[in-house]
């Protein structure tokens, strides 16, 4: 049997197991894996096939994982209207606590409400973005 058939199969197994797990990361290795096959169908010793399909499948995944860790990921489900009445919701908060937190009434019941980090409190009307654990994570509106 020829080195690329191997490589080709090699590559075929990876993009298999690749859609039954459902990890991008695989796909990357059956890139370097192919690179290896196209290096055997030019000629390449196995030394130096083995050595693109390393090098090749690992920039890959390198890059792959930049990528991916550059792009913000989907919303968090606490901060989806879909999944949390709350969100979206306005409240009337009336004074910040020195702790960072205020004590508001919302749905009947009394509230504890947080601000981002970075952000100045102030009193007045805010919009509800998310909820973290049981307390409203709050935006100045």
């Amino acid at each position: 049997m020829e080195e690329s058939t191997i490589w080709w199969l090699a590559a075929g197994i990876v993009v298999v197991a690749e859609m039954l797990t459902g990890t991008f990361y695989l796909l990357m290795m059956a890139v370097g894996l192919v690179a290896a096959a196209l290096a055997a169908h030019i000629g390449l010793s196995t030394a130096l096939q083995i050595t693109v399909a390393a090098l090749v499948g690992g920039a890959a995944v390198v890059a792959w994982h930049f990528t991916k860790r550059r792009r913000p990921g989907d919303p968090s489900p606490r901060a989806d209207r879909s999944v949390n009445m709350d969100v979206g919701e306005t409240i009337l908060i009336e004074g910040w606590n020195p702790d960072g937190t205020a004590t508001v009434k919302y749905r009947g019941a009394m509230w504890t409400a947080i601000h981002r980090p970075g952000v100045t409190p102030s009193t007045g009307m805010h919009r509800v973005a998310e909820l973290v654990g049981n307390r409203l994570l709050v935006d100045p509106m």
